[in-house]
């Protein structure tokens, strides 16, 4: 999606619109109606999506988790 503002509101905004940027959205600063440059991420900012940062949420997984519980026998094959 590309989002078209003025300068006056890119100057009013820029936080808001550098946040959108980060998130992936295309902002267009224009001058009237006539747009002149496009607000982009720098590739090295992009933070990084991280797995496991929640470290004391699971605390163990038993060695039977993902056996077929007794209730459900008459649906398995």
């Amino acid at each position: 999606m590309t989002t078209q503002v003025t300068i006056h509101e890119a100057k009013t905004h820029l936080s808001r619109l550098i946040q959108r940027a980060l998130a992936g959205e295309e902002i267009v600063i224009a001058r009237g109606h006539q747009p002149l440059v496009r607000l982009t991420v720098i590739p090295e900012a992009q933070t990084k999506r991280r797995l496991g940062g929640a470290a004391d949420v699971v605390i163990g997984i038993s060695d039977d988790f993902d056996a077929p519980l007794p209730d459900f026998k008459e649906y398995m094959p």
